[in-house]
């Protein structure tokens, strides 16, 4: 059967009701549309996982802030359907603002302490429209599962403790993230970058690659790894550095010694485009 293209709420309930009382397991996967790889990955992998996969499109205009991309973000909604269904989709939700924010509407969810660092320092009110939309969603569909990248590791954090906070019945996955073959994240800003600032920006994953690799070989050395990461970066030609640090894989808390699973975690500019990248570490073998 062809995809179903759903635009509002009760929609998108009529549509799932068969499936819920039928005891189809139901996934929903959240992009903002754009395609590429990386949301398809997840979208196999809610297939694999449930009967129904619902995958929303919505370009969320409350997580850009002043002077952010939202108006030339990449809005391709038929190419995505297609993409989509391809990848094991049964379902898009595909709202306009209005129907997700209507008249009058005045709640805005935020989550503390998980938000004040890394991105949510270099832009503010990002995360209470990621958390806001997220469990609008969430609440519109009530799927039994949903999947986010790891790439946004800091956003995967925060909706699992929104849905944890506010008793939310959803497991959520976090799926690996896919990269170019020269190991560049895929985004949907990489469009935006020139040939050239798509060469200089192959330094973020390398940089953060060799950090890991030593860190888990010697987790002590946490502080001169963050600096030589921010040099290699500054040497390598980015516009500007907006982090480079080492977190707790749990609580994002700074660590000073890698002895629990941890992340480095990176955001770096080129031109108007930003760019965020994060690697796991382990903890060197013999740590308790």
């Amino acid at each position: 059967m062809p995809v179903t293209i759903v635009r509002d709420v009760p929609a998108l309930r009529a549509a799932l009701r068969p499936a819920r009382t039928q005891g189809q397991g139901i996934a929903l996967v959240p992009t903002m549309g754009a395609l590429h790889e990386g949301h398809l990955t997840l979208i196999r992998h809610a297939a694999a996982s449930c009967r129904q996969v619902v995958v929303s499109i919505f370009v969320n205009p409350r997580q850009f802030g002043a002077g952010e991309d939202f108006q030339r973000y990449p809005r391709q909604e038929a190419a995505d359907v297609a993409n989509a269904e391809g990848a094991g989709a049964t379902l898009v939700f595909a709202p306009d603002p209005a129907a997700m924010y209507p008249g009058g509407y005045a709640t805005t969810v935020s989550v503390a302490r998980l938000t004040e660092g890394l991105c949510g320092a270099f832009r503010p009110g990002h995360f209470d429209g990621v958390a806001t939309v997220v469990t609008k969603l969430l609440l519109q569909g009530l799927p039994d599962v949903a999947f986010f990248g790891e790439k946004d590791y800091q956003q995967l954090l925060v909706i699992r403790r929104l849905v944890a906070d506010l008793d939310i019945p959803v497991r959520i996955e976090g799926v690996p993230t896919v990269r170019e073959p020269d190991g560049l994240a895929l985004s949907s800003r990489n469009v935006f970058l020139s040939p050239g600032q798509r060469r200089v920006a192959t330094a973020l994953p390398r940089t953060l690659a060799a950090i890991a690799a030593r860190l888990a070989q010697d987790g002590r050395d946490v502080a001169a790894q963050e600096a030589w990461g921010l040099a290699e970066l500054r040497a390598a030609g980015f516009d500007a550095i907006d982090y480079l640090e080492l977190r707790d894989a749990d609580t994002l808390a700074p660590i000073d010694v890698v002895v629990r699973p941890a992340r480095v975690l990176a955001a770096v500019r080129l031109g108007t485009t930003r760019l965020i990248d994060n690697m796991p570490i382990l903890p060197p073998e013999g740590v308790p």
